[in-house]
Formats: structure tokens, C-alpha cells, sequence
């Protein structure tokens, strides 16, 4: 899971719209991520204080908005459900934090002119 800064330490929510109807963000990200760790949807969702209806929903506008689904997931029963990351949800994640690496190097400086540039 990618590092949380201090709260002092400024911080960059990367955003990208894909047109109107695609959208990737951290939120989103971080949802990847801990459906990797946990292997459920639901546990994914508690562990970002989200309710599993809101988890699926997101889960299911990756899905769609992507060329092949980026969670397979399989309902509970005997054997118990799960959830996990496929070939491109791992793609995706893995491009979506090397792309928020690269931001925040790039930028490094002008973030910390914005910075000097603040309040006390």
C-alpha cells in the first residue's frame, strides 16, 4: 500500500478522467489494493469505512469501464466467497502508482515552492 505522508507533508490526489464516463482515482486505487490484501470485496470496503454496496459499486464501474474486468469475484456458499485482482486490475494499479510516483518527483520542487509560499 503506498506510504502515508505526515500530515504536515503536502500531498497529491491524482485524478484521471477518462472522457465522461471512466474515472481513476485514489479512492479507487486504495479499493484495488485492499481487495489484493484481503480477498474481499467486503472486507476491502470496511477496511476504507465504506459499506460492501458502495464497494461493489466501484468495483463494478472498473469492471465496465475497462476492456477486461480488474476484480473477479465469486459469491459465498460452502466454500465461502472471495475476491481477487486479475492480470489488468494488477496493470492498472501497478501504472496507476508508478504514474502517482513519477507526479510526485516531477513536481517535487514546485510543490515546495507552493509550500514556502504558505501561511506560517
Amino acid at each position: 500500500m503506498s506510504e502515508t505522508p505526515p500530515d504536515s507533508a503536502p500531498r497529491l490526489r491524482l485524478r484521471i478522467l477518462f472522457g465522461t464516463d471512466a474515472m481513476l482515482g485514489p479512492g479507487k486505487a486504495d479499493l484495488l489494493e485492499h481487495i489484493r490484501e484481503t480477498g474481499s470485496i467486503a472486507a476491502a470496503g470496511r477496511a476504507m469505512a465504506m459499506s460492501y454496496k458502495r464497494a461493489w459499486s466501484l468495483v463494478e464501474e472498473m469492471n465496465h469501464a475497462f476492456r477486461d474486468p480488474l476484480v473477479a469475484s465469486s459469491r459465498g456458499g460452502t466454500k465461502g466467497g472471495g475476491a481477487h485482482l486479475t492480470e489488468t486490475g494488477e496493470e492498472v494499479l501497478a501504472n496507476y502508482r508508478a504514474l502517482e510516483e513519477t507526479i510526485a518527483e516531477a513536481g517535487a520542487d514546485r510543490i515546495e515552492t507552493l509550500q514556502s509560499l504558505l501561511r506560517g
